[in-house]
């Protein structure tokens, strides 16, 4: 069984932390998922910098840029996450854009990850039509799940082909705006949330965009099976470096 579906089976709500790899310095990969891991996090989606990351808000752009200029690449991430499982065992995500991985080679990329541990990816601009027809197979003989977003906008039709195409669960995103860029949700948002749990689907939904303090993350996770949170992490880091990485999970899910 793929770490995610195994850990997806716990009673709890999931809390998932988004960092960027080579970000706040370049050899800082490995050692950030440990403390994560150490710290109680449940799953960690390490995102592959690029020069123009469409779905990113200014925080997670600017730790993008610092790390391709730190000297971050496909190859040198690899690199860095050879070995990670003799330390690390939660499930491990990659998320990125499809361009980088088209580049360095899909089927490379995904032999790749999986001789690294890698468990999933999310791939914000890869169509689930597209990867349906074209990577799917590629992705299911290297043991690794591709996780799809869904918005307030998604079709109901659209997010049913999602849940029948997804093995792990669905990336439900608050909002359709660029990440970091709410506080809080709208009785609107929560509304999305309620109307999505009430369709049942076979894949549990983990919301992104939006989550910063335990607030949020108990509004998120009221109707979904967890939370993401990436650019209040990425802020973390820039003010404390990898200092204190503790005291900022407790301070979304205090123990």
């Amino acid at each position: 069984m793929n770490r995610i579906n195994k850990k997806l089976q716990e009673a709890h709500k999931m809390l998932s932390i988004y960092f960027t790899a080579g970000y706040p310095e370049h050899e800082d990969t490995v050692s950030i998922i440990q403390d994560l891991e150490k710290n109680g996090v449940d799953f960690i989606e390490i995102g592959l910098p690029f020069s123009d990351p469409l779905a990113d808000g200014p925080t997670i752009q600017e730790s993008s840029t610092k790390a391709l200029q730190n000297g971050m690449t496909t190859n040198k991430l690899f690199e860095q996450l050879e070995g990670v499982r003799d330390s690390v065992e939660i499930p491990l995500v990659i998320m990125g854009y499809f361009n980088p991985i088209l580049q360095y080679g899909v089927e490379k990329f995904c032999k790749k990850c999986a001789e690294t541990g890698i468990d999933g990816l999310i791939i914000p601009d890869l169509p689930v039509d597209v990867y349906n027809e074209e990577y799917k197979q590629i992705f299911e003989e290297n043991g690794l799940q591709n996780i799809f977003l869904i918005t307030p906008q998604t079709s109901e039709e659209r997010i049913r082909f999602i849940d029948s195409v997804s093995n792990g669960f669905i990336y439900m995103v608050s909002t359709a705006s660029v990440t970091g860029s709410t506080s809080g949700f709208s009785r609107e948002t929560r509304d999305y949330f309620k109307r999505i749990s009430a369709m049942k689907l076979q894949n549990p939904q983990i919301v992104g965009f939006g989550i910063s303090d335990e607030e949020s993350f108990n509004q998120a996770t009221e109707f979904a099976k967890g939370a993401i949170i990436g650019s209040a992490f990425i802020k973390h880091l820039n003010a404390h470096g990898k200092a204190n990485i503790a005291d900022f999970i407790k301070s979304i899910r205090p123990v």
